[in-house]
């Protein structure tokens, strides 16, 4: 499912929240992201997410598309709704590619396929938070 790490540590650590209903590939992106330098903290559910955000204003968010009680879209949708953290970079995990619209229109970042390459998504995290 996941690939191996590689790529440089980052110079100054960002915080990433991790925002997926399963808890195996929550715990896999944390493993991932931690061992490649970031501060990573997780959210069972976009409800959960939602109040992470606002609490400690992390870097960049990495969600899950399909999650009960809120999704992944209506997460986003909240996110940009709030000058606050509107402009925290978001990037989905879906395994739709037909999801990627309807996240471009509510101003997803990027995107993850599933199952998750570990390159690939540090290289996509990577990415956006130069452009914070």
């Amino acid at each position: 499912m996941f690939g191996t790490i590689t790529g440089k540590v980052p110079s100054v650590s960002a915080t990433i929240l991790v925002v997926d209903d399963d808890p195996n590939i929550r715990e896999a992106l944390v493993i991932h992201l931690r061992n490649a330098g970031y501060q990573v903290q997780t959210a069972k559910d976009g409800i959960e997410g939602g109040h992470a955000i606002l609490k400690s204003r992390p870097d960049l968010v990495i969600t899950d598309a399909q999650m009960p009680h809120m999704d992944g879209f209506e997460l986003v949708e909240a996110l940009r709704s709030d000058a606050s953290v509107a402009s925290i970079p978001v990037i989905m995990l879906t395994s739709e590619a037909d999801w990627q619209e309807r996240g471009s229109r509510i101003g997803v970042n990027g995107y993850v396929t599933k199952p998750v390459r570990a390159d690939r998504l540090l290289s996509i995290v990577a990415e956006h938070l130069k452009r914070t």
